[in-house]
């Protein structure tokens, strides 16, 4: 397939650029992956489409105030966001503007507060860069830094947490896993109300998540590695929900990229960790998923292909041009869709629902 195949119009005027005051008031787009039908709601009528038996697989991972804005002793502005842990002080930085900031290069950031020596370059142009401080690390950068918002939002986000999901609690991020961004506490509890289980997996989302496909063939693109946790007690929630006959529901990609990474054949999950490149395109057959929460993605990305991959390219380009003609915000900060195979109001009425 053709990275075209992928592409829709949109217009600059629909990326959300401020999440909205209240998270489940977002609008919500529900898609019935196998007929293409289409409703209308907003996010707090999330819990129409599920049931007493499904359950939901959140990731939990938190995003790190990864960006540092300080200055190179020998004079100008720098710009580091951090992106990989590497153990010892040492963290793999994208840097900017990567000309002045060359092995040896020293750094400093408010007022030499944190120190920071850049070590080496890494492959496509990463620096490794050593930190250098008294106290604890984690506090600095949360003191220091700033949320390493998408490139894509121009505007100045008021309070960071809006870029973190409820549910947050395990730091190591640079992008927020951001389907999950309209659940409030409320809204999670009427959920488990009914009946429904909710669980956590942890994938660290890397900037790799906004890495154009380059290669006109899709199957030619080289997708980045992200590490990710699937606890025990989630393992055993989704073999139960399997066993029980109730549906699995990934919110977010990540969370859907995570359980199809370690899920075995027959759909079934074990403890797992470790790294994970995969990439999901038309074709894919999925292992352990029935539905899944996300928002709506840019043109031509390997999100819009994990999507396609389990609605249908048609169908997702259709949900698509429905949304921009609607008016739904687009990205990070904008609106849900459920792709799932349930539309209880229409199928109540008789009705036939919208293609």
């Amino acid at each position: 397939m053709n990275k075209s195949d992928f592409d829709f119009y949109l217009p600059e005027r629909l990326i959300a650029q401020t999440p909205l005051e209240k998270r489940d008031s977002s609008r919500l787009l529900h898609l019935d992956k196998i007929t293409g039908a289409i409703e209308h709601g907003h996010f707090h009528d999330i819990t129409k489409y599920l049931k007493k038996g499904d359950c939901l697989v959140m990731n939990d991972s938190r995003v790190l105030p990864a960006r540092l804005i300080g200055s190179r002793l020998s004079g100008g502005l720098v710009e580091l966001v951090l992106l990989r842990d590497l153990g010892d002080g040492c963290w793999e930085c994208l840097s900017r503007p990567g000309r002045k900031t060359k092995p040896g290069t020293e750094l400093t950031f408010g007022d030499g507060e944190l120190t920071a020596t850049v070590m080496d370059v890494a492959e496509g142009g990463n620096r490794i860069v050593k930190f250098h401080f008294e106290g604890i690390f984690i506090e600095k950068l949360e003191k220091l830094g700033k949320m390493p918002l998408p490139p894509y939002i121009k505007e100045e986000l008021q309070d960071s947490e809006r870029y973190q999901t409820v549910y947050s609690r395990e730091l190591g991020s640079a992008a927020a896993p951001t389907a999950g961004l309209h659940f409030t506490k409320e809204l999670l509890k009427e959920i488990e109300d009914m009946g429904v289980k909710t669980c956590f997996v942890t994938l660290h989302v890397g900037l790799g998540t906004f890495r154009p496909v380059k290669a006109e063939k899709i199957e030619e693109h080289e997708m980045h590695s992200e590490f990710c946790i699937v606890p025990q007690k989630t393992a055993d929630i989704i073999n139960e929900t399997k066993k029980n006959g109730g549906r699995v529901i990934a919110v977010g990609t990540t969370s859907c990229r995570t359980l199809e990474s370690f899920a075995k054949a027959d759909g079934t999950m074990e403890a797992s960790s470790g790294w994970t490149n995969i990439f999901i395109y038309p074709g894919y057959t999925f292992k352990c998923i029935d539905a899944l929460i996300t928002n709506f993605h840019l043109p031509e990305s390997t999100l819009i292909m994990l999507v396609s991959a389990l609605a249908g390219r048609e169908n997702v380009l259709h949900a698509y041009s429905v949304a921009v003609e609607e008016e739904y915000r687009f990205f990070s900060f904008g609106d849900a869709m459920f792709i799932g195979d349930v539309m209880p109001s229409k199928a109540e009425n008789g009705e036939k629902p919208e293609k």
